[in-house]
Order: structure tokens, then C-alpha cells, then sequence
């Protein structure tokens, strides 16, 4: 079935009407048409909106504003805007509307006698995302708290094993220089023991020559006796020494490989807290690019 042009034009106008917010105004910008889906979309009844201003559906803070002349301005020179934007509603509530303003001219054209406005309410849909917004630059927020702290508490980490790691490395030096005292001190029991010996060869030596000498050297004979129980109490008291050197000696060499242990654990321990710096320092800049991008979509919405 074919139909005419003007019938299906009528017939797009009030398909339009019926889905479509639909309100103009004068160039005095008093309302002077406005369609049901309006009227409902801001809470009023058409003939309350009919005896209305553009401005009484603006918050003050766009209403007073320089730009809400410039916007006027603009539209009354014949340009259109087309954007999100947003309303006040009967009960004073925020209302988003994704609006068209159209400027409508005389039948020469050539002079603007009114503005058409076309909107759809996004409402429902700038809170969800306005939520989502503030819920991103929460968690961003939160990620990038909790970030600095785990590299706060890190470095304190680091701190506290880079002392333990000077004092290790104190232990380890030190615990060389007693490996070295205990060299020297076998070292000298050594001599020791060596002096015994001689002094007990020559205990011996000096018997034989008492016994030679007769009654004449039993005083001597005695004193070399004496000399020669000594000199043996030295020696089993050199054999004790040496026994409690080795010991020592032993020990401070288990001690400075477990030292060397923990000193190539504590280096390892240190790399670990460095990596896992690194790894907060990451996700410092993945929350705080984050943060950008949630602020960016906020800009936008």
C-alpha cells in the first residue's frame, strides 16, 4: 500500500512523539509545546510545563552561569547542540537527558523564531555508570594505599636484613680472625710441646751423667728427676690444649659455614624484598593509571 508523503510524515511526527521527550520553546525561551513523554520524563503535567521557563528545568549553579547565556547565544544564532545533559526534575532531582537542540527558522529562513529540543532520559544509566566510575577510582584508590604500604613495610624489611647482613658479614670477619688465633695458638702449643720434649730429652741426659757420676751426682740425679716429671705434665697438659684447640678450631669452622649459609641467604633474601619492591612499584602504576582512566571516563560521562 503505498502512502503519501504528507501522511507518512505525520506519521513519523507522532511515532516520534510517542517514544521521543519532545519540548520547544520561544526565543524568549518560554515553553511553548511539550509532548507527554516530556512532561512525564521531569515529573510535571503538560500544563504545568506549558507556563514554564528553560530555566526553571536548570540547576542554579548552570542557570546563573555565564555559559547558560553563551549556550542561548548559540542556539538563537542557529547553531545545534547535542549532548548529555543535565536537568532538574519536580522534585528537585537530577535528571540526564542525552539532548538535541534544534533552532527553527521562519518560512524565508532567515531568522531563528524558535528551539526544538529531542531527548531521551540516560538517567538510570549515568548513575550506573557514575557508580561504576566511583567504584573504580575506590578500588584504585584502595589498590594503590595498600601498595605503599606493602613498599613501606619492605623497605623497612630491607633495612632491618641489610643490618642483619652488616652484622653478618661483622660475624664473618671475626669469625676469621679467631680461625686465625686458633692457628697461631696451635702454633705455639707446638713449640711448647716441642720445648717439653727437649726438656725431657735433657732430663734423661742429665740421669745417665748422674748415674756416672756416683754419690757425686745424686743431687743432680734428683733435680733431673724433677725436671723430667715436669717436663711429662707439660706434655699431657700441651695433649689436653691441643685436644680443646682442635675442638674450638672445629666449631668456629661449622660456625663461619653456617655463618657463610645464612650470609648467601640473607643476599638472597635481599633480592627477594628488591623484586618484591619492584613488583609494588608496579602496581602503584597500574592503580594510579587506573585512577586516570576512571577520572578520564568521569570527564566523559
Amino acid at each position: 500500500m503505498m502512502i503519501e508523503q504528507p501522511v507518512m510524515d505525520k506519521l513519523v511526527f507522532r511515532a516520534m512523539e510517542r517514544n521521543l521527550a519532545i519540548i520547544r520553546f520561544d526565543t524568549n525561551r518560554k515553553v511553548t509545546f511539550v509532548n507527554e513523554v516530556f512532561a512525564n520524563t521531569m515529573g510535571y503535567s503538560v500544563e504545568e510545563i506549558q507556563k514554564m521557563q528553560h530555566r526553571d528545568f536548570c540547576f542554579d549553579s548552570f542557570a546563573n552561569s555565564p555559559a547558560y547565556e553563551q549556550f542561548w547565544r548559540a542556539l538563537l544564532s542557529g547553531q545545534c547542540f547535542q549532548d548529555k545533559v543535565e536537568r532538574k526534575n519536580a522534585r528537585g532531582e537530577t535528571v540526564w537527558l542525552e539532548a538535541t537542540y534544534i533552532p527553527i527558522y521562519d518560512e524565508q529562513e532567515s531568522e531563528v523564531i524558535g528551539v526544538s529540543k529531542i531527548a531521551t532520559d540516560i538517567t538510570e544509566r549515568q548513575f550506573s555508570l557514575t557508580t561504576v566510575v566511583k567504584e573504580l577510582e575506590t578500588t584504585s584508590k584502595g589498590l594503590n594505599q595498600r601498595a605503599e604500604e606493602g613498599i613501606s613495610r619492605s623497605r623497612e624489611l630491607l633495612l632491618s636484613v641489610d643490618r642483619i647482613a652488616e652484622v653478618s658479614e661483622e660475624n664473618t670477619l671475626t669469625l676469621k680472625d679467631l680461625q686465625e688465633q686458633a692457628k697461631s695458638i696451635q702454633g705455639i702449643v707446638q713449640t711448647v710441646r716441642d720445648i717439653a720434649s727437649q726438656t725431657n730429652l735433657l732430663a734423661l741426659n742429665a740421669a745417665i751423667e748422674a748415674a756416672h757420676a756416683g754419690p757425686y751426682g745424686r743431687g743432680f740425679e734428683v733435680v733431673a728427676a724433677e725436671v723430667r716429671k715436669l717436663s711429662n705434665e707439660v706434655s699431657e697438659s700441651i695433649t689436653k690444649v691441643q685436644g680443646i684447640i682442635n675442638g674450638i678450631t672445629k666449631e668456629i669452622s661449622e660456625i663461619s659455614n653456617g655463618v657463610s649459609r645464612s650470609q648467601s641467604s640473607i643476599v638472597e633474601s635481599q633480592q627477594q624484598i628488591r623484586v618484591t619492591m619492584d613488583d609494588f612499584d608496579s602496581i602503584v602504576d597500574f592503580a594510579q593509571r587506573l585512577d586516570e582512566q576512571a577520572r578520564h571516563v568521569a570527564d566523559n560521562i
